[in-house]
């Protein structure tokens, strides 16, 4: 059966959908994204990712697609037409398909916004067995432009950092700028020391996580000692444990930073007690 896919106000096969080769988001990048996680077929963290769809398109003067309450329904209903239990919806929206090619915005009345989201399946999402051996990263260069808590599609670069990580021989790439770890190619990093949760206060330098948000609630309704402040490589690896938490791998240990094994190279209690937490509260306030 084919994935059935959302395309501009329509519910297509996939191999029907298609957008204007004129699309800025082709020619651009000039778009955003998001990415919920769909457990027992319901959304999880969807406020959340709704509203930082918005605030990414105000930042971009980008007008939106649709309302939240539709973009609900479009997600709900792509997970029922794809029978979809556990993954992922994909959203993007772009400025839209002016008639040319032009470094100028289009007029926002004459030019729609372009809408499109699609399912993905990934059974075993919540149960992955890489949460009980950890991953390794290294450490690239973060080279980046200097807003990255828009959630824009410029993906070109974490794209490269997972590659620069693969051809070492480590699952992912953590991001460093003036001495400090950013974030992860995907994802935002955290080191645990003496019981405190350290993991770098929000700006411009990176994206403002959605399961940032709620493990970090979490953490402190469980009476977790959590610090934001910036750290480098050095003191990452010389943490208890480390970890990192995005929409589609909730609390992933790390247990290799640049080929330096934290504490005994397994996962730590700190990173699989989040995720333990992460997964049971999350499916309780699902949609």
């Amino acid at each position: 059966m084919s994935r059935i896919v959302y395309v501009n106000g329509d519910y297509v096969p996939e191999e029907d959908a298609k957008i204007s080769v004129f699309d800025r988001g082709f020619l651009m990048a000039d778009g955003v994204y998001e990415v919920t996680s769909v457990l027992d077929s319901k959304l999880i963290d969807f406020a959340g990712h709704a509203a930082r769809l918005e605030r990414s398109l105000s930042e971009l003067d980008m007008a939106a697609p649709v309302t939240t309450d539709a973009l609900r329904e479009i997600f709900r209903e792509l997970v029922a037409r794809n029978n979809l239990v556990e993954g992922m919806i994909y959203l993007q929206v772009t400025r839209g398909a002016p008639n040319d090619r032009d470094f100028a915005f289009p007029d926002p009345d004459e030019v729609p916004s372009t809408i499109v989201a699609f399912s993905q399946s990934k059974p075993g999402l919540a149960d992955n067995p890489v949460a009980k051996i950890g991953q390794k990263v290294i450490s690239i260069e973060d080279i980046r432009w200097g807003r990255r808590d828009i959630k824009t599609v410029q993906l070109l670069y974490p794209s490269m950092g997972k590659m620069m990580a693969k051809a070492a021989g480590a699952d992912d790439a953590w991001m460093v700028e003036d001495g400090h770890v950013t974030e992860g190619t995907s994802n935002n990093a955290y080191i645990v020391k003496g019981g405190k949760i350290i993991t770098r206060q929000l700006s411009t330098d990176i994206l403002h996580g959605i399961t940032r948000a709620a493990i970090l609630r979490f953490a402190r309704e469980s009476q977790m000692v959590v610090e934001e402040r910036s750290f480098s490589i050095e003191e990452a690896q010389n943490a208890d444990e480390a970890f990192f938490t995005s929409a589609s791998a909730f609390v992933m240990p790390v247990v290799e930073i640049d080929g330096v094994q934290l504490a005994d190279g397994k996962p730590g209690p700190v990173a699989a007690r989040l995720r333990e937490i992460y997964l049971d509260e999350s499916r309780k306030t699902a949609e």
